[in-house]
């Protein structure tokens, strides 16, 4: 029952010190993983394939 409790208060504070800036920036938001939004690709002069294919 310990090993649960410890469990379930570790993934609360991961997801509160996760998301600390959506919450309490005003319009904060997570930063964008995608890669044509990388400066270090830019710079490069890369660019990511944007096309969706149809399934």
């Amino acid at each position: 029952m310990y090993t649960l409790f410890l469990t379930i208060i570790l993934i609360a504070a991961a997801f509160v010190l996760l998301g600390i800036k959506v919450l309490f920036v005003k319009n904060g938001k997570f930063p964008s993983g995608h890669a044509h939004d990388l400066p270090a690709l830019k710079e490069r002069g890369r660019r990511a394939d944007q096309k969706r294919t149809k399934q």
